[in-house]
């Protein structure tokens, strides 16, 4: 949970006690669920964020479980953490497939395979296209280092040190076919300090990443187990 000393309004804002971040909206806890929500994690580079999401569910705060893990990168550093947590993974190279979309349809039976209700892209340095992202609708969220709608697609750091921005940040959001355009579901502000260099900054950003991810999961997580239940 976040360490908390101010609350303001209708707890929509929250200070940390650093002093130093702001995160929107606030969770009081995590919800919990009769069966534990499945999830499945979308993964290329280091890894980082998918390990915090194991240490969420590790430390009982979040209510899920991950299913599989993917990686369209052979080198993804999170292959061993999810070998040394027990966690399903597979491999489907995006080089071994000769169209996004064939590539995207091997993602998405996998993650039907193992029943995933949400996904979870955690570093996952690849466009989606729009089947995979009408199946899984309100159910598909990426996380992205900037405070959107500002600074989308890449090196989102380097942009707001280009532009000269005090505040920066990170958020998750729905994935829609316009890259990083999606309905916003949390996010946490982080002040630029232009006496760092662009690698801190980027930390202190991952930083808030690996605390709002974990509470983007469990908001989508509500909302999709309340889906389904009034359908029943």
């Amino acid at each position: 949970m976040i360490q908390k000393d101010k609350i303001h309004g209708n707890n929509n804002l929250i200070y940390p006690s650093n002093g130093q971040n702001l995160i929107s909206p606030a969770i009081e806890e995590f919800p919990v669920f009769d069966q534990k929500i499945k999830i499945g994690i979308l993964a290329s580079g280091n890894g980082t964020n998918f390990e915090y999401i194991v240490k969420s569910i590790k430390n009982k705060q979040l209510n899920a479980e991950i299913s599989i893990l993917i990686v369209n990168n052979p080198n993804c550093l999170a292959i061993k953490k999810a070998i040394n947590n027990n966690i399903p993974y597979v491999i489907i190279n995006h080089k071994d497939c000769p169209t996004r979309l064939e590539h995207d349809k091997l993602v998405m039976d996998k993650l039907e395979d193992f029943n995933v209700e949400i996904v979870v892209m955690a570093g996952w340095m690849r466009i989606v296209g729009e089947e995979l992202i009408n199946k899984f609708q309100n159910r598909l969220i990426n996380i992205h280092p900037s405070l959107l709608p500002s600074f989308k697609g890449i090196d989102a750091v380097q942009q707001a040190i280009d532009n000269k921005v005090t505040i920066t940040g990170c958020t998750v959001h729905y994935v829609q076919k316009e890259v990083d355009s999606g309905s916003i579901i949390i996010q946490a502000a982080v002040p630029v300090n232009y006496d760092e260099n662009k690698n801190d900054l980027r930390k202190r950003i991952q930083d808030m990443e690996h605390t709002i991810l974990p509470f983007a999961i469990a908001i989508v997580a509500k909302k999709v187990r309340t889906f389904f239940k009034d359908k029943m």
